[in-house]
């Protein structure tokens, strides 16, 4: 990934978790987000998440794509509860469908229901407000 443009954005010094995106389909996908075990539930994944939808935005992309487990409460549930929703198929770019299929030849898929997520860089509606 790094040898194809992506970056690493890394929290703490030493490290304690880091978010992987690339550029994908002229948005910015994120390929991984990880924490060290001792840090979790304090907000690490979340300032991470934070701040690659914030580079997102700031470099004129339209929104942040990824790909997860379905049913894993810190996959698909975690990332919904930040603005994140699931991307139908209909939808999904040349790049997003190459690492879909990729994903499936590797196996990944046998281990659980997978989904395609997106959240827009703008700002995340407020419920009740139009």
């Amino acid at each position: 990934m790094i040898d194809n443009g992506g970056d690493i954005l890394v929290a703490g010094d030493p490290p304690i978790g880091f978010a992987a995106v690339d550029e994908l389909d002229g948005a910015v996908h994120l390929e991984q987000i990880a924490v060290h075990p001792d840090h979790v539930r304090k907000g690490v994944g979340t300032g991470l998440l934070r701040a690659v939808l914030a580079r997102a935005a700031a470099g004129g992309f339209p929104g942040v794509s990824l790909l997860t487990f379905r049913d894993v409460p810190w996959n698909a549930p975690w990332y919904r509860a930040h603005g994140f929703a699931e991307l139908p198929e209909d939808r999904w770019g040349k790049g997003v469908r190459n690492l879909w299929n990729a994903e499936i030849d590797a196996g990944l898929h046998d281990l659980g229901p997978r989904l395609v997520m997106w959240r827009p860089t703008g700002p995340r509606p407020v419920p009740g407000r139009t």
